[in-house]
């Protein structure tokens, strides 16, 4: 770890500080895979620094890698593939040998409630009829206050039949009061099985005797990515209760291609170095200059192990820059052709590519604009061909899902019996509707039931299948432009070279290098005081819009002071500028939610807002928000987000008085855990406003009591009996 490096930082702020490195863990983890039914250990002989891996592992990855495609388990051939077992079998498994309560990673919350019904269907119990019948009256006291109605619409019974089993899920998209009663019972020892994402493992003290992984790759929101050392630390770390259990397990499942090195990689890793993450905000500049001045507030910026850390890297970036400016002298010479200029040469190439990737662009845009306006003349009862992709088949639209902005996200059932919403990337062409069918008012997305039935509507359509698409003429057909510059290239002198294409693979080596050496000495100019210089770009901003003067902190900056939100800035310039001022409380509400929400997938943008009120408020912001970003380039920050309307129509809904079951039954993919736990920011945020109205907008008083009752409007059933969690 970089242990040393936060001591010495220690030191110059300070003084004399000795830095103490103790890696003795207090209760032994042993490290086990566990091979269809046999558990191995991933180590052999006494535990160190040179511990080995077990060979019979080793024996396995490299029987199943000589494995050949056909013949798998012939007459003297090699053993057969092994399966990955049950969910229940390795919970069998586990506590035959004595090694339950177990916490399960696995990587996404769909996967959790699939484990539990998994377990479920397969009637194992983990727990005594005494055991259940305590957990029983424990669930029952923990959720009294929680109406029957919401109960039903949570999955409570379900969720207390596997609770009397011993067996629960844990992730966010659970109630915080389910989520706390898992907790409380695994702790007891009346829940043996937990099913949890990777969040369990940070800031919930839940420790368990065994940690199993079923996989070693997790999504990271973009690919999906192997488990760092530090991850699979962090979540073995659960393995081992203090002053409970004599050791810990951390058991990974075989899975096919598994390298025993690389699991003992992770498993032995014990460096995971402590990076800073620290930047100045808005409402922490205007608290410093307040308390401290400008200066001061500088030189305390200055001392931050942030600032410490950007330093000491800059020495590494120099010496890779000396290196880099040695080999472009040789990549110079190399480059050199006796007929004419190389990289003038290779400029056309280049334009040349450009232009062609342009029109490609261009063309493509076309498509998806076409496809687009389409979307946006469907109808409800509209059945549609979705032409590829997971969701390909025929479906009908629910709602045409027209956003604010134009953009349509239909909410659709298809064939396969999916509900949710598309968009224009999952239409390459323009979509037509092929017939209609009647969808009942009533119809709820969420229910199995009405999707079966609208599925097999669909298939008694008997529609025909999709026709192939026909030939595209290309745009860089008849592109004069495009012919110029082919004519250009052939006419230079290098064209004819016969080391053409060497000179030129010499020449894209000069400018990549380049490029490189260029970002390191941009990287080194930025990373030089680049925390105060980042202080001094907000306080510009500040200054700019009546924040600050000078080393004074404006009646404005105070009021911002108050406000801590991520969208700080935004939230108290609206307040300004009486963008609210008109609003109910619900409405209110609803505008509030897109300052703190925040969509968990980049497919979730343009949903559906409330339209009149809210629907003009929130382009009013969205026109201030574009007016503070010039503002910020200006100074060169780039701290503002865009207001997210996600979930402003949930909360428009709930506010007003929806039940539960209406506000999540209008979009499927909301969860309750995600429900409650937005309308607790919500309600923080709200409660920073009410403090603040009276200093920032003429109507103030009247605008703090619209908030009193937007509190009040979301404050109720589910968000107000659930702590955040």
């Amino acid at each position: 770890s970089n242990a040393e490096e936060f001591g010495e930082w220690l030191g110059t702020v300070r003084g004399d500080t000795e830095v103490v490195v103790e890696e003795h863990r207090p209760v032994p983890l042993w490290q086990h895979v566990l091979v269809g039914g046999r558990l191995y250990d991933l180590f052999v002989g006494e535990p160190g620094p040179d511990q080995k891996v077990n060979p019979q592992l080793e024996r396995l990855a490299r029987d199943e890698g000589r494995l050949p495609a056909r013949g798998r388990g012939g007459r003297g051939g090699p053993p057969p593939r092994r399966s990955v077992p049950s969910r229940p079998d390795v919970l069998t498994r586990l506590d035959s040998q004595g090694l339950l309560p177990a916490i399960t990673f696995i990587f996404s919350r769909a996967g959790c409630a699939a484990a539990v019904e998994q377990c479920l269907r397969s009637g194992l119990r983990l727990n005594t009829a005494e055991e259940a019948d305590r957990v029983r009256v424990l669930v029952e006291r923990r959720t009294s206050a929680i109406p029957r109605e919401d109960l039903r619409v949570l999955g409570y019974w379900d969720f207390l039949e596997g609770l009397q089993r011993g067996i629960a899920a844990h992730h966010a998209g659970m109630l915080p009061t389910f989520k706390e009663v898992v907790e409380e019972l695994f702790v007891e020892g009346l829940v043996k099985a937990v099913f949890a994402t990777e969040t369990l493992a940070l800031g919930i003290n839940m420790p368990a005797r065994s940690v199993v992984l079923e996989r070693l790759t997790k999504w990271n929101g973009e690919t999906h990515a192997d488990v760092t050392p530090g991850e699979y630390t962090q979540l073995t770390g659960r393995a081992g209760r203090r002053g409970i259990d004599v050791e810990g397990h951390a058991v990974v499942l075989w899975q096919q291609g598994l390298d025993p090195r690389q699991l003992a990689g992770l498993a032995s890793t014990r460096t995971y170095p402590l990076r800073s993450s620290f930047r100045p905000s808005y409402n922490m500049a205007v608290n410093l200059v307040g308390s401290l001045g400008r200066e001061q507030a500088r030189v305390l910026l200055e001392s931050s192990f942030a600032q410490f850390q950007a330093d000491a890297s800059v020495v590494g970036l120099a010496r890779q820059i000396s290196r880099n400016l040695e080999g472009l002298e040789g990549y110079g010479e190399a480059m050199t052709c006796h007929l004419g200029d190389v990289q003038e040469y290779g400029r056309l190439r280049q334009e040349l590519k450009r232009r062609e990737t342009e029109i490609a662009r261009s063309g493509a845009a076309s498509r998806r604009a076409a496809a687009a306006a389409s979307l946006e003349q469907l109808r409800v009862g509209d059945v549609i061909r979705v032409p590829s992709g997971r969701r390909s088949g025929l479906a009908v639209v629910l709602d045409p899902g027209v956003g604010s902005n134009g953009d349509a996200h239909p909410m659709v059932v298809t064939e396969d019996r999916w509900a949710g919403r598309l968009s224009s990337a999952d239409f390459p062409a323009p979509v037509e509707s092929l017939a209609k069918v009647r969808v009942p008012k009533s119809f709820n997305a969420r229910s199995p039931q009405a999707r079966r039935d609208m599925a097999s509507t669909l298939r008694a359509l008997d529609l025909p299948g999709p026709g192939r698409p026909g030939k595209r003429r290309s745009a860089a057909a008849d592109d004069q432009g495009l012919a110029e510059l082919r004519a250009a290239l052939r006419r230079h002198p290098v064209h004819g070279c016969d080391d053409r294409e060497a000179h030129l693979r010499w020449t894209e080596r000069w400018h990549r290098l380049r490029s490189e050496t260029d970002n390191l000495e941009r990287k080194v100019a930025g990373k030089t005081s680049s925390i105060a210089r980042t202080f001094d770009r907000v306080c510009v901003v500040l200054d700019e819009l009546g924040y600050l003067q000078g080393e004074q902190v404006a009646p404005a900056g105070r009021a911002l002071s108050r406000v801590y939100s991520e969208s700080d800035l935004l939230c108290v310039e609206s307040l300004r500028q009486g963008l609210w001022d008109d609003l109910s409380p619900a409405e209110l509400a609803a505008v509030v939610s897109t300052l703190v929400y925040s969509a968990r997938r980049a497919d979730e943008s343009n949903p559906l807002v409330p339209s009149g009120a809210v629907q003009g408020a929130l382009q009013e912001m969205d026109r201030l928000w574009r007016s503070l970003s010039q503002v910020e380039s200006t100074a060169g920050v780039e701290f503002l987000r865009r207001p997210d309307p996600g979930f402003a129509w949930a909360t428009w809904r709930w506010a007003g008085g929806a039940t539960l079951e209406q506000v999540l039954g209008d979009d499927p993919d909301l969860t309750a855990g995600d429900f409650v736990r937005w309308c607790k920011q919500v309600l923080d945020l709200l409660g920073q406003i009410a403090l603040v109205a009276e200093d920032l907008s003429p109507r103030g008083a009247e605008l703090r009591g619209t908030v009193r009752k937007a509190l009040d409007g979301v404050r109720r059933g589910v968000v107000a009996y659930s702590s955040l969690a």
